[in-house]
Order: C-alpha cells, then structure tokens, then sequence
C-alpha cells in the first residue's frame, strides 16, 4: 500500500474528523492551520482519489469525497516505522518519550493503567 505524504495526511485528518466533505469544505478546515492555495488542495484530492485514498461521489453538481482509509490504519502503519527507526524497535522507549515529553492528565494516566491491567490478564 502507498503511503500518504505529509499533505495527504492533512486532508484526510478532515476527513477523518468532518465526515464526507466537498473540497471547498477541506480548504476552509485547512486554512484554518496554514497558508494553503484552493487548486492545490483540489489537486492534491484528485491524486489521492486516482491513488484510492479517497472516494469522489460524483451524483451532485459539488463532488463529495470520503476517506477510503480509517485512521487506525495509518496509525498503525506511523507507530510502527516510528518505534522501528527512531526508538530502535521498543515500544517501552516511545511510551517514555511521550509521557516524559508533555503532561499527562489524571485520565490519561487512568487509561493507560487500565490497558496495562488488560495486558496483564491476556498473558
């Protein structure tokens, strides 16, 4: 499977997060974050749809597209290369690193126990 590129990934975190959207409803979203120009966005829609990341409904007179890949995919896909190269291939080293980098919540701290107890009991 083909990767996304940083500016594939940007457009399908709209999608991911906003559902099915018109091209001028992703521009909007991604101007919000940055300086971006509409015909790129549109184009950069057009290749994702001939590479199958996207889907275009083409019934209305303004084209809808929906993400054709889930985020957990991607996630995964991300994690992996991420522990494999930067972090040496130990998932222990990442955790580290994400916890030591910011402050974690009273929930996240929760959460992450929890999923602990759960490894726990599966081995």
């Amino acid at each position: 499977m083909k990767k996304p590129t940083d500016a594939e990934l940007d457009i399908l975190a709209v999608l991911w997060q906003n559902g099915s959207s018109s091209v001028r409803e992703v521009h909007a979203a991604l101007s919000e974050q940055r300086d971006v120009v509409y015909t790129t966005t549109l184009k950069t829609m057009q290749v994702m749809t001939e590479k199958g990341f996207l889907k275009r409904d083409t019934s209305r007179k303004t084209h809808i597209y929906q993400a054709v890949i889930e985020a957990e995919m991607i996630r995964e896909d991300m994690v992996d290369k991420v522990v494999n190269t930067v972090f040496a291939g130990s998932p222990l080293k990442l955790v580290l690193h994400a916890l030591g980098s910011k402050s974690t919540s009273a929930e996240d701290l929760d959460q992450i126990k929890k999923m602990i107890e759960n490894l726990e009991k599966e081995q």
